[in-house]
């Protein structure tokens, strides 16, 4: 299954990302996160250490422009095994190419990198990945997250986040994204969760489910180590387990995806 996890910049996007990451890692399952953010931040929200992986980021190169969209040069897994750094339980980290210089221009064929990259990988369904992606709706114009079969939208219990999440769930429906669900982050108490629970049905979209405001986050941070490794059993990562479990009801694999063993990979 791909799922990307897009919303409102501070929403709480890679600490999701991360923390379903390391779960679905810890489980035993192959996990390929992506971090599609051209300001990187996956790694150490993972508990990697941040040298040696921007060394290895996705270049340009790697994508070849079809008339059909933009496809790999190369196999995926001579992708993975050049660029993909390995992390916790096995799971491989590959990074979005950032500009090195001040007006170096658009990142056009960095997103494409991605985008191919994704439709490969759909192949491999014994796979779990998951993209972290920027706060922009630059992933939807692009086409970045086309090639999704979970799209998770994070909101916070305020206005601005809650546009920003109805203005990129208009963009989705653009898209062939098969399940779009937004999951309610920092929630306070029962008020928070009743608006923003109002907001979904409002707006025709599934609610995948709620995550609390907690001090384990600022905690993990504070100490600079994952969320997972600080409070495995806490109430944040109880509450994305919970996550888990629901994305897992529907396979959100595509018709005509060919399955592959992971270790023909790795």
């Amino acid at each position: 299954m791909r799922i990307a996890v897009a919303g409102k910049g501070g929403a709480g996007k890679t600490t999701i990302s991360a923390t379903l990451s390391r779960l679905v890692a810890s489980k035993g399952t192959p996990v390929v996160a992506i971090d599609a953010d051209s300001n990187p931040n996956l790694a150490s929200a993972l508990g990697m250490g941040a040298d040696g992986v921007r060394s290895t980021a996705l270049p340009p190169s790697l994508v070849s422009r079809r008339l059909d969209g933009p496809a790999l040069a190369g196999e995926v897994a001579e992708v993975l095994r050049s660029h993909a750094t390995t992390g916790p339980d096995g799971l491989k980290l590959v990074v979005m190419g950032a500009p090195d210089h001040a007006e170096q221009g658009c990142l056009c064929a960095s997103h494409a990198v991605v985008s191919a990259m994704l439709a490969d990988l759909g192949s491999y369904q014994d796979w779990t990945v998951v993209v972290d992606l920027e706060a922009s709706p630059e992933h939807m114009s692009r086409g970045t997250a086309r090639n999704v079969d979970v799209l998770i939208l994070v909101a916070e219990p305020y206005y601005r986040s809650l546009a920003a999440v109805g203005r990129l769930a208009v963009l989705a429906t653009e898209l062939p994204i098969p399940r779009v669900a937004v999951v309610l982050n920092k929630v306070r108490g029962p008020e928070d969760a009743l608006a923003m629970g109002e907001f979904c049905i409002n707006h025709g979209l599934e609610c995948l489910g709620e995550l609390p405001w907690s001090e384990e986050i600022l905690g993990a941070d504070r100490a600079g180590v994952c969320l997972f490794d600080y409070m495995p059993d806490g109430e944040v990562v109880t509450a994305v387990s919970s996550l888990v479990d629901r994305l897992e009801t529907v396979s959100g694999t595509r018709e005509g995806s060919v399955s592959m063993s992971a270790q023909a990979v790795i």
